[in-house]
Parts: C-alpha cells; structure tokens; sequence
C-alpha cells in the first residue's frame, strides 16, 4: 500500500507541473517494423565527378572513382592496383574504365597487353572500334619490316639510354653490372654517341664497339685495351640477343616511323612474346623508357598507363627501380599508372620484395577480386586492409570487388552497358575467364541499372571511335 504522504506529494507536484513520468507497456512488433527505428548507414562515396564504375553493393549508391579528379583531396597518388583470381572480372573492369576515361578530352592510354589468342591481343577489338592500329611487337614480324623501338632513339637522353642499356643487361643476366662490365659500357656507348651523327645509333652499334674497343678509352683510365675488350664481353653477348637472337628485329634499327604518340589510346601487343620467358621483362623495360621519354609530356593531358600481368615488372628489381623513377612523373605530369596482377605473393615473396613494396606504397587505390582465403589473408596483412574486408574476399561473386581508396574501403559491383558488353565479352573471355557465369547471373534488374549507367556515361546507347 503506497504512503499516504507520498501520494499527497505526488498529487500535488502533477498538479503544478503536469505529469513526470508516463507507464508504457510493452510492444511487440517484427524487425520489418521496427527498422524504421533504426535508419540505414552507408560509408561515404567519392564525388559525383569522374568515371562511372557501377555501385555499392551495400547501399546502392553509384560508385563513381577518377584518379585525376581524386588527387590532392581525397589520394596522395593516382596510382591503382588491380588483385584477382582470373575469371572474375579484372579484365572487363580493365576495359570498361579505359573505355570510359577516353569519353574526357584530356585523357590518353598506354596499354601493355600480354594476353591474346589467334594471334591478336585481348585489346585488339577495342582499338579496332576506336580505329586505332595496335603496336604489335613480334620477332618474326619485325624481320620482314613490322614495329621497332629503337632503345638508342635520339628523343631519349643519353642518361635515359645507359640506364636503359644497363637494365637490358641486368634482366637478362639475373644480377647487376660489376664495375669493370659497367664502365665497357658506358664507354662504348659514349663513343657511339660521339662518332654516329648522320642516323640513329643502334645496338649493333654498341656491339661492335663493345668487341673493339677504342685505344683512347683504355688509355683513360690507363687500362689494357684487352682488359676493356675483356671487361665488356658478357655484355656484348647479352646484348647480342636482340641483334641476331631470339628477340631480333624489334629493338636493332631505328624506331618505325609513323607510330602515333598523340592517339588517346595506344596499344602494345605483346601477345606474341613468351609470357614466361626473359623477354617479357626487357620487353617493358624497353617500352616503359621509350614512353617516359617519348610519350610523358608538360601538356596538361591526364595519362594512364595500364600494364597487364604487371608481375614482370614489379618481380624484378632492375625493370621495378625504373618504374619506380616513371611513377613518381604521376605527381609532376599527370600519370596514373594501372598494375594488374593476379597474385600479390607473386610479387612479395620474390626477388624484388623492397621494390615490390615501394611500387605498393605508390598505389593509393587497391581493386581486390575475389582469391582463395589464404590468398586474401596475406593479401589483407600486405596492404593494411580492414578484417571484414579480408573475410568477405573468398566469397566475392564475379564482377564484385572490395575497393580501397586510400583507406575508403567500399564493396563495388562493377556494371558494363550494352554498347560495351561485345567489346569486353570477348570469346576468349567467356570461355577462359568465366565472365560468362556472370553475364547469366545477371538479374533484369541489373540490365536496368546498366542502362542508367549508359545514359549518363555516354548519353545514349551509340558508341563512337572518337573522344567525345
């Protein structure tokens, strides 16, 4: 029984007050109901400017990402790595979003491509829509008058080009230049500098000279001629290889003229090289100086630079140490640099883990498709990415993937609009790289959100050879 006095309190303080407390009873209601109660959350996008990519499997949101646009705000560098298992997605995200750049007046595109079939790159049917002729790279070809890159080629320094002959060498022969083998070298190559003046220097050039040496470069450095002519003969037989070997014809005579460095997309084929062998790595060595210097100019044009099985480049200290030199031009020039790799133990665990690392640590932005657990275990330790993110990347459908922009991590479902989809669904990629598990995966609804994509990316289903 209440106190008398506290119900007489009570009745007093209602009355001048009003009532303090109010007795609820309790409601029962389903979590359909009751979500009400608690609103939905989604991470925060990044802008509303730049290329489309598709959107965020969690909230829905288009997720629209540009490296360009980025820069200075929301990324310390405009470099991006791209990580998967094949058949997932990376190389139709890979084409769609060079597709999508070039829609920018300003924009232009290097791309390595070292994959193909029937004797054409992956990239083939893309530079075919846009009237582009590929650069297509092939020992047998350039015998009988196809594409040469000319590593002498006067509109590379002479510091480019020793550095470029330096690291020709080094890849071929698995460890770096001594001393002795260094300075036959670089006095060969000054002389050839010097003496050659009516066309351009060659490397049979600096063959020849490494095998007869000038008395006056002994005499220098008050050495025996034959030390010298000792000194530089591993060199010569190195260099040797792409003269009379198994690389002739691409890199000893001059650079085949014609070669359009002002075209907004620029394709290498390399599909005719051995992925597995030597020549892979000299092969980008050599492509990626001859475009540092030929192509990388103060015009305020935004490049990107987009290597396919980049592993060639970031498994190998030598060709790794010039990269790194052409990446940091991303800051100064406006280059983004795109790396695909299937594998990151492919790169960490190799020879050139410090370079491998510092490449990484350029890369602000990191696309990972979906890799078997462990896989994406230590791919989550390499690159700092947070445990939900680690655990969800096995279970990752084709066409999803996590994205880490420098720190912003989001799960993102990459959508392609019809005008793109018989470019990217290539045979080879239905059948080697399983994209077409996610084509019939794809629900009506998903067809709908392409078609949205579409109209605001190119503003009707038509797509043109030309930047808009």
């Amino acid at each position: 029984m209440a106190d008398p006095m506290s119900a007489v309190t009570d009745a007093f303080t209602s009355f001048l007050f009003g009532k303090v407390e109010t007795t609820r009873l309790p409601v029962r209601t389903s979590t359909g109901q009751a979500q009400a109660v608690y609103l939905p959350t989604a991470a925060p996008g990044l802008g509303d400017s730049g290329v489309i990519i598709g959107r965020e499997v969690y909230s829905g949101k288009g997720y629209i990402y540009d490296p360009f646009q980025l820069y200075g705000q929301q990324l310390p560098a405009p470099h991006w790595l791209v990580l998967g298992e094949s058949g997932n997605g990376k190389s139709a995200l890979e084409k769609t979003y060079v597709l999508r750049q070039l829609r920018f007046r300003d924009r232009q595109v290097v791309v390595l491509d070292a994959q193909g079939e029937d004797g054409v790159g992956e990239w083939n049917l893309i530079a075919q829509e846009l009237g582009i002729t590929p650069i297509r790279l092939d020992p047998m070809a350039a015998l009988d008058g196809g594409i040469r890159l000319n590593p002498l080629d006067p509109a590379i320094t002479t510091t480019g080009q020793l550095a470029l002959l330096r690291t020709i060498i080094e890849v071929a022969m698995g460890h770096g230049l001594d001393e002795r083998s260094g300075f036959a070298l670089k006095v060969a190559h000054a002389y050839v500098n010097e003496t050659i003046v009516d066309r351009q220097p060659v490397l049979t050039d600096i063959v020849e000279q490494l095998r007869h040496p000038e008395a006056d470069s002994a005499a220098a450095m008050n050495v025996d001629i034959d030390d010298v002519r000792a000194w530089g003969l591993d060199v010569a037989l190195v260099l040797d290889r792409l003269v009379d070997g198994d690389l002739r014809g691409m890199f000893d005579g001059p650079t085949t003229a014609g070669i359009d460095l002002d075209s907004p997309l620029i394709v290498f084929d390399l599909s005719h090289i051995d992925r597995n062998s030597i020549a892979m790595p000299i092969l980008m060595a050599i492509v990626g100086v001859w475009l540092e210097h030929t192509w990388i100019r103060p015009d305020r044009k935004k490049r990107i630079f987009l290597v396919e099985e980049a592993w060639h480049i970031i498994n190998s200290p030598f060709v790794a140490q010039l990269f790194q030199r052409l990446l940091k031009f991303g800051r100064r020039l406006g280059l983004s640099f795109v790396a695909v790799v299937h594998h990151l133990s492919d790169v960490v665990d190799g020879a050139a883990a410090r370079e491998a690392a510092a490449i990484l640590k350029m890369a602000s932005t990191r696309t990972i498709y979906a890799q078997k657990a462990d896989e994406a275990r230590a791919t989550g330790r390499v690159l700092g990415l947070p445990r939900w993110a680690v655990e969800i990347i096995p279970t990752l459908s084709p066409g999803i993937a996590v994205w880490d922009v420098n720190g912003n991590v989001q799960v993102v479902k990459h959508l392609i609009t019809e005008a793109e989809r018989p470019l990217v669904y290539t045979d080879r990629a239905m059948t080697e790289d399983g994209l077409a598990i996610q084509m019939a995966a794809e629900a009506e609804a998903e067809e709908r959100a392409a078609a949205a994509v579409e109209a605001e990316t190119y503003g009707g289903p038509s797509y043109g050879s030309t930047v808009a």
